[in-house]
C-alpha cells in the first residue's frame, strides 16, 4: 500500500492534519531562519529603546514580537493528537456498525474500520511530535535570547 492510499484511506481527517502539517511547517521554517540571529535582536532592542520607555518594556515588547507564530504551531501540537484520536473513535465505531450489519462472520468487515483508526492515530502523533519539538526549541530560543537582552541592556541575571 503507497502513501496516497494510506492518506485516502484515513479520510478527511488525514487531510486536516496535513493541512496543518503545511502551516506549522511553514512557521517553523520562517522562525528557523528569523530566530537564531540574538545578536542582531539585542541590537535591534537598543536601537529601540528612547528616553520614553523603558528598557525592560522595550525587551518585553520585542520578545513579544519573536513569539508571534508560536501559538499556531503550539495549537498544531495540541490539537493534531486529538484528531488523531477521534479518528479512531470513528475508526472503531465504523468497524462495530459493520458487526451490527453483517454480524462477526467475516473479519475483513472489522479490519476497515480499526485501519481507518491506526492511521489517523499514527497521522496525528507525526503531525504533533515535530511541531512540539519545534515549539519547545523556540521557546527555549526566546529564552536565552531575552536573558542575554537583560543581562546586557540592564544588567540583570
Amino acid at each position: 500500500m503507497d502513501l496516497m492510499s494510506y492518506i485516502d484511506k484515513g479520510g478527511i481527517i488525514v487531510y486536516i492534519l496535513i493541512i496543518l502539517n503545511v502551516i506549522g511547517f511553514t512557521i517553523i521554517l520562517w522562525k528557523f531562519f528569523t530566530l537564531p540571529r540574538k545578536n542582531a535582536m539585542i541590537n535591534k532592542i537598543k536601537n529601540k529603546v528612547t528616553v520614553n520607555s523603558s528598557i525592560l518594556s522595550q525587551i518585553e515588547y520585542e520578545v513579544k514580537k519573536l513569539e508571534s507564530g508560536l501559538t499556531i504551531i503550539k495549537n498544531i501540537a495540541t490539537i493534531a493528537p486529538l484528531l488523531g484520536l477521534l479518528g479512531t473513535v470513528i475508526g472503531v465505531y465504523k468497524s462495530f456498525e459493520a458487526i451490527t450489519q453483517n454480524g462477526l462472520g467475516d473479519p475483513t468487515i472489522f479490519s476497515n474500520g480499526i485501519s481507518i483508526a491506526l492511521i489517523t492515530t499514527i497521522a496525528g502523533l507525526i503531525v504533533a511530535i515535530p511541531h512540539q519539538i519545534a515549539y519547545n526549541h523556540f521557546i527555549s530560543m526566546i529564552d536565552g535570547i531575552e536573558l542575554k537582552a537583560k543581562k546586557e541592556l540592564v544588567g540583570q541575571d
